[in-house]
C-alpha cells in the first residue's frame, strides 16, 4: 500500500508564499486568484478563521491548498465561498431574448440579449482553481477538485441550497479577451486585467455604476465576442468536464468581464455530497494486501483542520483498510471515522439528479 503523493488540507498562514507564486503563475483572468499580495494575505486570513469557526457561516472562505508529499510543497489551491453576494454585489450576465415582430411588414426577430443580474446571490461558490501546470497529471486535479465536495457534503447543513462554479473565459494566447474588448472596454475605458484585478480586489461598485443597466443586444458585438460566450478558457475545459459529471450544469449565466459559463447545481443532489458515505479507518497491517480496483477519496471530518486523499483501499465491514502513511497524511489515527466515495463519476452514478430544465438560481440563503 503505497503512501499518498497528495494531500487535500486546510491552507496555513505558512501556505502564504506558495499561494502568491501559484497566483502569480495562474495570470490574467482568475479574478477570485488575485496575485495581490495584501489581498492574498486577507483572504488566508479569512480562510483560517473561516475553519476555526470564530466568523459568521455567511462571510465564510474555505481556502484549500493541495500539497506534493514527495516533493513537500504546495501545488495547488482551490476554495469554497459560503455565500456570493452578501458582502459586496455578485455580478453576471444573463443570456436571454428578446422578439420583434411586424405583422404589417411580416417581420419577425428573434434577438439574443445580455441582462446584468444578481441572481447568483446567496449561493454558496466553488473558485479559485488552479493547479500547477507542472502537476497536471494522474489524479491531482480531480483532488483538487472534488475535495472541496466532500467537504461540503459534511458541512451540508451550513451551506446555502445552490452552488455555482464561474469558470474562466476565452482568452487570447496574448491574454486579451474577445468579449472584454467588445463590450465592456466601451464602459470602463481600461483593461482586461486592470477591470479584473479591481474585482478581483473586491472594489466592485464601479460594475454597477458603470456597466449598462439595460439588455445588451449581442448582435451588436463582434463575431468573436459571440462565439465565446459561454465558452471556457482551454485550461478551464478539464474542469468544466469534470463538475458537469458531478452534477453542475450551464444555465446562461456568464462572467461579466470575458463571458465564462458559469455552472450551476442543487449542493445536495451533488454526486459525491449524496454518495459519499462513512466508515472507520482501520491500520493496515500488511502493506501488500489485495486493493480495491477503484479509486476512492478518503477525507477526515474536522473542519480547522480538513484533509483529504486518494486510495485504491477496501471498505469492508464499515472500516476502511489504510496505511500508516495515510493516516499521517490525513492527520487521523487508528478507529478515527472518515469519509468516502468513488473518486470517479462514470463508477458511480449521481442519483436523484434535478430535472434538467428547472432553474437552479434565485434562492434565498439558508
Amino acid at each position: 500500500m503505497q503512501a499518498p503523493e497528495f494531500v487535500f488540507r486546510s491552507v496555513r498562514p505558512d501556505d502564504f508564499d506558495a499561494v502568491v507564486r501559484l497566483a502569480r503563475l495562474a495570470g490574467s483572468g482568475m479574478t477570485t486568484l488575485n496575485a495581490d499580495v495584501h489581498v492574498l494575505r486577507s483572504r488566508i486570513e479569512l480562510a483560517v478563521a473561516s475553519f476555526a469557526g470564530t466568523v459568521s457561516p455567511q462571510e465564510a472562505d474555505y481556502l484549500f491548498v493541495l500539497e506534493n508529499l514527495t516533493q513537500r510543497g504546495v501545488v495547488g489551491v482551490s476554495a469554497l465561498k459560503a455565500f456570493v453576494g452578501l458582502d459586496s454585489p455578485f455580478y453576471n450576465f444573463r443570456l436571454g431574448r428578446l422578439v420583434h415582430s411586424s405583422r404589417e411588414l411580416g417581420v419577425y426577430v428573434d434577438k439574443r440579449t445580455l441582462t446584468l443580474t444578481n441572481d447568483c446571490t446567496g449561493s454558496a461558490e466553488l473558485c479559485t482553481l488552479f493547479l500547477d501546470p507542472a502537476h497536471r497529471r494522474g489524479y491531482a486535479g480531480k483532488l483538487l477538485s472534488k475535495a472541496r465536495l466532500m467537504f461540503a457534503a459534511i458541512h451540508l447543513g451550513s451551506l446555502p441550497r445552490t452552488v455555482i462554479a464561474e469558470l474562466r473565459g476565452f482568452l487570447h494566447e496574448d491574454g486579451t479577451s474577445p468579449f472584454w474588448e467588445s463590450l465592456g472596454r466601451h464602459f470602463f475605458c481600461m483593461d482586461f486585467d486592470r477591470a479584473d484585478a479591481l474585482s478581483g480586489s473586491g472594489q466592485k461598485s464601479f460594475i454597477a455604476e458603470l456597466m449598462p443597466r439595460y439588455p445588451v443586444y449581442t448582435d451588436f458585438l463582434s463575431d468573436q465576442a459571440r462565439a465565446c460566450i459561454g465558452v471556457e478558457h482551454v485550461s478551464s475545459s478539464p474542469a468544466r468536464r469534470l463538475l458537469e459529471r458531478e452534477g453542475f450544469r450551464y444555465e446562461g449565466y456568464v462572467d461579466i468581464f470575458d463571458a465564462g459559463p458559469v455552472l450551476h447545481a442543487y449542493t445536495s443532489d451533488l454526486r459525491l455530497v449524496r454518495s459519499a458515505d462513512t466508515a472507520h479507518a482501520k491500520l493496515a497491517r500488511h502493506t501488500h494486501g489485495k486493493l480495491q480496483a477503484l479509486a476512492r477519496i478518503v477525507c477526515s471530518t474536522k473542519v480547522c483542520d480538513f484533509r483529504a486523499i486518494v486510495t485504491w483501499s477496501q471498505v469492508q465491514h464499515e472500516c476502511i483498510d489504510l496505511s500508516a502513511a495515510q493516516l499521517t497524511a490525513l492527520g487521523l489515527e487508528d478507529g478515527d471515522l472518515v469519509r468516502f466515495a468513488h473518486l470517479n463519476a462514470d463508477e458511480q452514478p449521481c442519483l436523484g439528479a434535478s430535472v434538467p430544465g428547472q432553474p437552479l438560481t434565485a434562492y434565498a440563503p439558508k
